[in-house]
């Protein structure tokens, strides 16, 4: 039997930072990865300042990594401030994945399984974000 590594299923949501929601134009910022069999609900992000800048001018940059503050908190557990009160990982996970209206959106929710969630979700950032 031995040391074999177990895979694990996830899913994952792309954050993408929606300058004006009414163009949908938007630039990748962070990635989300949930995995009920290994116990593991994390964010990843990377705000690339400069290159958000030449997308849009005007945009507070304060204010989204403000909201990838948030997603980092849901997905840890923390509650007040206008984080929700939810109990498992795997409903944090639906929160974080609803669609939305604000300058913070997520994609749809693609899966996979990995041996280690942990590398996976900085090989997403890596592939989808940087």
């Amino acid at each position: 039997m031995g040391g074999r590594i177990m895979s694990h299923p996830y899913q994952y949501v792309v954050l993408k930072c929606v300058p004006r929601v009414d163009r949908g134009e938007c630039l990748n910022v962070g990635v989300v990865l949930y995995s009920q069999s290994a116990g593991f609900l994390r964010a990843a992000c990377h705000v690339d300042e400069a290159r958000l800048r030449a997308f849009a001018t005007d945009l507070d940059i304060e204010a989204v990594t403000a909201s990838l503050v948030i997603v980092d908190d849901v997905c840890a557990g923390k509650t007040g401030g206008g984080r929700p009160t939810l109990a498992t990982p795997g409903k944090r996970f639906g929160w974080l994945s609803a669609p939305r209206s604000t300058v913070i959106q997520p994609s749809g929710v693609h899966g996979g399984t990995t041996d280690d969630p942990e590398a996976e979700l900085r090989m997403l950032l890596d592939q989808l974000v940087r």
